[in-house]
């Protein structure tokens, strides 16, 4: 499915578009009322997109017991509707695609249905396919929905992606950005080279996924193509998880890093938040214990901030690891300018009427 101009401009000028949480009840049922005000809050803080069905909305929404993929896509989109209405500013709205190439078609045609900008497409579900058979796989969800290809590190689900399969992926015309999340500095410069070899450096939005080094990645160049031939690419904006809790923070911190690449000052000032922040990133998404902590670390931020009422998740034993709140609460009181704490307080009663 093509990609509009309008489309390709807004993500080549850099948004900040958090991955969408799960708010769920005791009971761990939908919490249509929290999963609205999560919207809401996204949209006031500016966020320039959202991205819902994707890894920190629970890949289990699609479970047939559990059902929740259709109705949280169309909450959302409900949501970012209303505020386009009332606001005239409009968001980019991304859909999490994964499985197989029978499921990823039936969740791309279910977002196109619904209203959704892009699909990001996760391809963990073929861990031995090669990359023929990924860029076939690829091509065929791109027919249904506009990519945003998507490099999901191996420890929550994702597989090794080199060079050849970047390069592949960059000829579909269908490609709108690339959410680059390794957590590796060597594959996300794979990424980087491929998109300056194929030259569509101005086509194409580089989004840092990298939630150890966000700042490091806005505020990098990456070399240019083969042989210098092509301009050096960098990344335009971030689809985070990070950026999930703390929003209207993230989209300061977003406008100071193209500052700085514009007037060339305050990098030194950016880096040091920036390893701050990584250091905030690894308590919220329990890195001493593999990211096994990662969702609920999430909920817990936003639980303290009253925007969810408890930490649950879908899978009863998916929990905080042991020390992982006293690091959540270590990082908090070490770093509050990270935090947005009095922009929710303000507003968080109108987003949860």
């Amino acid at each position: 499915m093509a990609v509009s101009e309008l489309l390709r401009a807004a993500l080549l000028r850099g948004l900040v578009i958090p991955a969408h949480p799960l708010a769920l009840t005791a009971e761990r049922k939908l919490d249509e009322r929290r999963q609205l005000a999560l919207t809401r809050y996204y949209c006031a803080a500016r966020a320039g997109g959202v991205a819902v069905g994707v890894h920190t909305t629970q890949f289990a929404i699609r479970d047939a017991k559990v059902g929740l993929l259709e109705p949280v896509l169309r909450l959302a989109m409900g949501a970012v509707r209303r505020h386009e209405e009332a606001t005239g500013t409009r968001l980019v709205t991304v859909a999490g695609v994964c499985g197989a190439t029978r499921q990823a078609v039936a969740e791309a045609e279910l977002a196109r249905a619904l209203g959704y900008d892009l699909g990001l497409l996760s391809l963990g579900a073929l861990p031995d396919a090669t990359n023929e058979e990924l860029v076939a796989h690829c091509q065929r969800v791109a027919e249904v929905l506009p990519l945003f290809g998507f490099y999901l590190q191996p420890a929550v689900g994702g597989r090794v992606l080199g060079y050849g399969f970047w390069r592949a992926l960059l000829e579909l015309p269908e490609l709108a950005a690339i959410k680059v999340a390794p957590f590796d500095r060597y594959r996300t410069l794979e990424v980087a080279r491929a998109l300056a070899d194929a030259g569509r450096g101005d086509e194409v939005a580089l989004y840092t996924g990298n939630d150890d080094s966000i700042v490091a990645d806005l505020l990098t160049a990456f070399p240019a193509g083969t042989g210098g031939r092509e301009p050096a690419v960098r990344f335009a904006g971030g689809l985070l998880g990070q950026w999930a809790v703390w929003t209207s923070r993230a989209v300061e911190l977003l406008e100071r890093a193209r500052e700085c690449r514009t007037a060339g000052r305050g990098a030194l000032e950016l880096l040091a938040e920036g390893a701050q922040l990584t250091d905030a990133n690894g308590a919220i998404f329990d890195t001493r214990h593999g990211f096994a902590g990662c969702i609920p670390g999430i909920h817990e931020v936003l639980r303290g901030q009253g925007l969810l009422a408890g930490r649950w998740c879908l899978d009863p034993d998916e929990e905080l690891s042991p020390g992982q709140l006293e690091e959540i609460e270590r990082v908090r009181a070490a770093y509050p300018r990270l935090a947005d704490d009095a922009f929710v307080a303000e507003n968080r009663e109108r987003w949860l009427a």
